[in-house]
């Protein structure tokens, strides 16, 4: 699966953005999309996930602010990015995940990423 990300971009604390992430083939035949993203310095952390099954669990420091979504007729899956804060700094990634035990076992397909920057 090939994804490419976009929407990102300088934005001041408390503002918003939406990031896109497109990816080459069908997302019905995609078990699980993610969001990540990696600030400088730090590890990759997961921000979002959304599954087949509907289930979309979001990390403590984004619950209530961003929330992930699935477009299946353009194949897309976009992350909504409410309230921002500069602690949000990081590039974002997407990845996808065709089959359940390869999301078991970390496996994916990743974009190459796009920068989000909040400040004032």
């Amino acid at each position: 699966v090939q994804l490419v990300e976009s929407g990102g971009g300088l934005v001041q604390p408390g503002g918003s953005l939406r990031l896109s992430c497109a990816t080459s083939e069908n997302t019905f035949n995609i078990y699980a999309m993610e969001w990540y993203r990696q600030a400088p310095g730090k590890e990759r952390d997961r921000v979002a996930v959304i599954n087949s099954v509907g289930g979309t669990p979001y990390a403590a420091s984004v619950m209530g602010r961003f929330t992930i979504s699935r477009d299946y007729a353009k194949n897309t899956v976009d992350l909504q990015m409410n309230s921002l804060k500069p602690e949000d700094t990081a590039v974002y990634y997407c990845k996808a995940t065709r089959t359940y035990s390869d999301y078991v076992a970390g496996n994916g397909s990743w974009g190459q990423g796009t920068q989000v920057t909040v400040s004032s």
